[in-house]
């Protein structure tokens, strides 16, 4: 994270963050995931913080056990009740991707902030100069700045078992073994029917993926304490927390169903990683949008499926930025998998009927991951295992080589129209909306006419291409060749 001194203040609230129906007032896209005391919401208002804890104590004792886990690698301060964040002035309006960041380091910088802050309105006479994501310059008088610490402390009078940890991860990459461990650490020795909200930003990936951990160790705690959930938990359906025999809708295709190669190898490698897919696929629905059984916004595992076919109309940058997400979401999947299958070991088993508060991984998630480090290599080689590219159909190439080695230039014709043809043979599945189905079309059409060039022309083709005389276009290399006598 940057120097707190020459941080921007950027406003966390923006138009339209809610994006679902029911919404409790300054708390963003506030849900429950179905069938546990588990929530997840966005960074809230000052106000907010006490209406979500009353919403979460309707059936349940305010001077419980409350944990509220912070996802967030950004400091996060409140200037007239509002949430503002500490961000390097190159990432406004931008995924927060900051880092190896620790709790301990955002309770300095957020204290740090805070007395920046007042310091730039002492200066400023009592104004503050901040931005909105999308960068627009705002100024505010500023009344009150303090620490979202200092906002969860002066709640404990009204809800004296509230706690508050920190797990900052960043937005898209996978959790490190140790936030795995801060999530479970902070809910050992707690029951079940203690809530447990999870917040990052807007309400999105950090804090869906919190709520996923979240539920997988209630899950465990549940494996040893069946016997008193019916007490426990009035109403609970108990089908909805039996979890390892979960069916996926095989109409899906396989990677909406999570089945990445890399996936599947470690399935093959660890046949008890199966009914730990099953666990974690069935928690990531029920975390996941309303079509799939849950009630929030982000579908983990869909979503990396929607963000590939999403690749293929991209320019090359755009390519080159969402092909790292893709693969960092692809190893939180993974881990996500792992983590499921490390509760499952045996030896974490607790002794049978143990009280949920009693409860506790004797091995951390960790420890687990260096004795078993051939995971770790196992996604770091594999989370690439995707076809990036449609293969031009074998015959079509076969085609188009003999026609390019007999006679280039005498078979250019057939050649473009066999190009033409196979791309909109191959990209008849796309939605044909504004100009990303031409787009991929361009480009399926530009790569199969570079793979087919005679060895000369190729090379030409690649200079010009490098020195940014012409772009990796059908037509702006036809144009080139045509050129050549």
């Amino acid at each position: 994270m940057t120097d707190m001194h020459s941080a921007a203040a950027m406003a966390d609230h923006f138009d339209k963050i809610n994006k679902l129906p029911n919404p409790v007032e300054g708390v963003p896209n506030f849900r429950c995931v179905p069938g546990y005391q588990v929530y997840c919401c966005g960074q809230p208002t000052v106000a907010g913080f006490e209406n979500a804890l009353n919403k979460v104590t309707e059936n349940y004792p305010k001077n419980g056990p409350i944990i509220w886990i912070n996802m967030r690698q950004e400091p996060s301060v409140y200037v007239n009740g509002s949430p503002m964040c500490a961000r390097p002035p190159n990432k406004i309006g931008e995924y927060a991707e900051l880092g190896n960041i620790t709790s301990d380091m955002l309770e300095n910088d957020e204290v740090e902030f805070v007395n920046e802050l007042k310091s730039r309105a002492e200066a400023n006479g009592g104004k503050i100069k901040y931005q909105d994501c999308l960068k627009t310059a705002l100024e505010i008088e500023a009344k009150e700045i303090i620490a979202m610490k200092t906002v969860v402390d002066n709640l404990k009078k009204k809800f004296p078992g509230l706690v508050l940890k920190r797990a900052p991860v960043c937005n898209s990459g996978s959790p490190r073994d140790s936030d795995y461990d801060l999530i479970t650490g902070a809910l050992e020795g707690s029951k079940f029917n203690a809530p447990v909200i999870i917040n990052c930003q807007v309400g999105l990936a950090r804090s869906t993926t919190g709520c996923v951990i979240a539920c997988l160790f209630r899950e465990y705690q549940v494996s040893s304490s069946f016997s008193g959930l019916i007490s426990t938990v009035p109403g609970l359906n108990l089908a909805l927390l039996k979890m390892d025999t979960y069916e996926m809708d095989m109409e899906k295709d396989p990677l909406f169903r999570g089945e990445f190669k890399v996936v599947l190898e470690l399935l093959e490698k660890y046949p008890n990683m199966v009914a730990a897919k099953n666990q974690c696929d069935k928690l990531i629905d029920m975390n996941g949008p309303k079509s799939c059984g849950g009630t929030g916004i982000k579908q983990l595992r869909e979503n990396i499926a929607e963000s590939k076919l999403s690749y293929e109309i991209m320019d090359d940058a755009a390519q080159a930025f969402l092909k790292t997400k893709i693969q960092d979401n692809i190893t939180k999947y993974f881990m996500l998998v792992v983590f499921s299958g490390y509760l499952r070991e045996k030896e974490n088993a607790p002794a049978p009927n143990t009280a949920e508060e009693d409860i506790k991984l004797p091995k951390k998630f960790g420890a687990y991951m260096q004795d078993n480090s051939e995971m770790t290599t196992m996604i770091q080689k594999g989370k690439g295992k995707l076809q990036w590219e449609r293969d031009i159909p074998a015959d079509v190439l076969a085609r188009l080589e003999s026609l390019s080695k007999t006679d280039f230039k005498g078979n250019m014709s057939e050649i473009i129209h066999d190009i033409l043809g196979a791309a909109n043979k191959i990209f008849r599945d796309m939605a044909d909306v504004g100009d990303h189905k031409k787009r991929a079309k361009y480009r399926f059409s530009s790569k199969t006419l570079m793979t087919v060039l005679p060895t000369d022309l190729q090379n030409m083709i690649e200079d010009m291409i490098e020195k940014g005389t012409i772009t990796m276009d059908f037509y702006e290399i036809l144009g080139e060749v045509q050129r050549v006598k």
